[in-house]
């Protein structure tokens, strides 16, 4: 197990290396000075090249690459250019916001989405299955940003259970938790739709093999073989959905923080790409890809917990 877990770590590490290249020199080869968007079209070039000097735009790009990747290793992620803070406080405020907000919805998206599956799956072909895969369709189907301002008209606007935005922080959880609500329930309906037909679908396929047969010709009940056999090994390609669907929370939300108006990581990214400030955006781009290799890599993990196979390095 242990060589695995070094295994992993390695990929992470060196993937998270190769990222930090190519989100640096992706970023300085695109068009567009932060000093001059800053200054405007007429600023003098005295002004222009003073400015450069401030924000340290005027180093070699490779000194400034050495100096971005040793700062985010001691926390220090360098000072935005717009709101002339350090990122890191920025990112920081910004991912109380946006992490709760994707582990609320993948929470709600596992609750509903899995028991949803595995009652698809026990009903196959009858009524229930139909059912439930039919709303799985709809629910893949609905654009979440459309989904939220319904909820918007219905519970905030009609029946006045939450409010339509904003975000009071955390001094006061429940307030907070209420916030947070109506966005985790918008991004989680298609992200339970789908793990809804993921889990059928596995299940179906696990129900299938050769060692579910044998149980059952043992003496165990259909039931019985599903929750002590297949259900374990039907979780595997669930586990990577998951995995997914957590990056995407986190990284995906812009749209569904903006029609709630929450101060999140994906609305700071949004607002620091219209204003050019480039050392925020490729400082909130790291962070979610660190958040997608570490998630990849917990999933792995999950994978040796459920397959030993996989610690042994088969497949």
């Amino acid at each position: 197990m242990l060589s695995f877990v070094l295994r992993r770590a390695f990929t992470l590490v060196a993937t998270l290396m190769a990222a930090s290249v190519v989100i640096f020199f992706t970023l300085e080869v695109l068009p567009g000075d932060p000093a001059a968007f800053m200054l405007g079209l007429n600023v003098a070039p005295e002004a222009l090249a003073a400015l450069r000097e401030q924000l340290g735009l005027d180093a070699p790009v490779l000194l400034r690459f050495w100096q971005w990747v040793t700062g985010m290793l001691q926390g220090d992620f360098g000072i935005s250019y717009t709101y002339r803070v350090p990122v890191a406080g920025l990112i920081a405020d910004r991912l109380l916001v946006s992490l709760p907000l994707a582990i609320y919805a993948l929470a709600l998206a596992v609750l509903v989405g899995i028991p949803v599956g595995v009652l698809a799956a026990i009903k196959r072909n009858g009524p229930v299955d139909t059912a439930a895969m039919g709303l799985a369709q709809i629910g893949i189907a609905l654009p979440n940003f459309w989904f939220a301002m319904l909820l918007v008209l219905l519970f905030s606007v009609t029946l006045r259970w939450f409010s339509s935005g904003g975000f009071p922080g955390w001094d006061d959880p429940g307030a907070a938790i209420a916030a947070l609500t109506l966005p985790a329930v918008a991004l989680a309906l298609p992200q339970a739709a789908i793990l809804a037909r993921v889990m059928r679908s596995s299940l179906l396929d696990t129900l299938d093999e050769d060692y579910v047969r044998t149980a059952r010709a043992k003496g165990l009940s259909r039931r019985q073989a599903l929750w002590h056999h297949a259900l374990r090994n039907a979780l595997i390609p669930v586990l990577t959905i998951m995995g997914l669907q957590f990056s995407f929370l986190l990284a995906g939300g812009i749209i569904i923080e903006n029609v709630f108006y929450l101060p999140g990581l994906g609305r700071l990214a949004f607002q620091a790409i219209t204003a050019r400030d480039l050392i925020v955006v490729r400082s909130v781009v790291m962070i979610l890809v660190f958040a997608v290799v570490l998630v990849t890599f917990l999933v792995d993990l999950g994978y040796a917990a459920i397959d030993p196979r996989l610690r042994r390095g088969r497949t």
